[in-house]
């Protein structure tokens, strides 16, 4: 697939009923050529949204277990691929990809593409009496019924690591804190939460506020005319990538990545004023509106509500302002 072989008529029809909410009544993909169209563009998109999480997931020093990969409603199964390529030590001769859709055409896509990007893989359809360590879900909860969201909670607590990105919509990113109440009493939470406890966004005063997030587009995208066109004619802003996410894993996994009990972390995009920026902070405390003064840190201060500013910190604040504040990775510039 390349840009001159684009079918738009194929791209509209996917789209919209993605706008629209139909592709969840049931099977959407009408023959490979839609994977390979979908897989080329928008799941591509979806792909920036996966390197941002597994960047900070790599930087904060997690991996997720050896053994087996399931991608749970797989698609064109990009999902997986990012993984992989994010940990190439999971792709070893012998190690299993498996994939589930409520389409065959999809589970057969991302099955063959899996193995042409990595030939030391055997990736397959799932079997349900497979074992499994990692399970991989992408953009899912917009099309879940109360039967699949049975099932996936059935994956899930055979699980030792799950790895999960939605949009990040606010209907979409309440859905998935419902699943992490659910589940945090059973698996320890890795990203984004800096804490253990229950989601202070549940907490009265926050119904309008949601967990999101926003990555950032690859260097280039802009000075591709083809990805601009495509953005143009599908109407999508290239510069903006919402989503949630969630990272959990088993308890009795040692734990590779502890944060210090005043770690927060910025929800959304932060505004930076000239006297101070604005951010919604999330930490043990709970989730609550917070001014960064210019003079407490006036690097970070000035580069805030840019993408590729950290926002996993250590900090103190007072009466909703921050005295002290400190990015958290060591591999993030002040």
């Amino acid at each position: 697939m390349n840009w001159d072989e684009l079918d738009w008529s194929i791209l509209e029809r996917l789209r919209q009923g993605f706008i629209s909410g139909s592709a969840a009544a049931g099977p959407y993909w009408q023959s490979e050529d839609d994977l390979a169209h979908y897989d080329f563009t928008f799941a591509e998109r979806i792909g920036w949204k996966w390197d941002h999480v597994l960047d900070e997931l790599v930087r904060r020093g997690w991996s997720p277990p050896s053994g087996p990969i399931l991608d749970w409603g797989c698609g064109s199964g990009v999902a997986s691929r990012r993984v992989m390529r994010q940990w190439p030590e999971l792709v070893q001769a012998g190690q299993t990809l498996h994939v589930f859709d409520h389409s065959t055409l999809a589970e057969n896509f991302s099955a063959r593409r899996a193995r042409e990007t990595f030939p030391d893989l055997t990736a397959l359809s799932w079997d349900r009496a497979a074992p499994i360590s990692t399970v991989v879900i992408s953009h899912v909860l917009n099309e879940l019924d109360t039967d699949s969201a049975a099932d996936l909670r059935q994956v899930i607590d055979r699980a030792e690591a799950v790895i999960w990105i939605e949009p990040g919509t606010s209907e979409v990113a309440s859905d998935l804190v419902a699943w992490r109440e659910q589940l945090r009493e059973q698996f320890r939470l890795v990203y984004p939460c800096p804490h253990q406890g229950a989601c202070g966004i549940l907490a009265p005063g926050n119904e309008r506020h949601w967990c999101h997030h926003f990555a950032r587009p690859p260097a280039g995208i802009f000075a591709d005319s083809h990805w601009v066109k495509f953005g143009q004619r599908a109407g999508i802003d290239l510069r903006s990538l919402p989503f949630s996410a969630l990272v959990f894993e088993r308890t009795s996994r040692p734990c590779s990545t502890p944060l210090p009990e005043n770690a927060g972390r910025a929800i959304g995009r932060p505004q930076v004023f000239k006297p101070y920026a604005r951010l919604l902070g999330c930490d043990a405390g709970g989730v609550a509106p917070l001014t960064l003064p210019k003079r407490t840190a006036p690097k970070l201060w000035k580069r805030l509500d840019r993408v590729e500013s950290p926002r996993l910190f250590t900090w103190e604040h007072r009466e909703q302002t921050l005295v002290k504040i400190t990015p958290c990775l060591s591999t993030e510039p002040e």
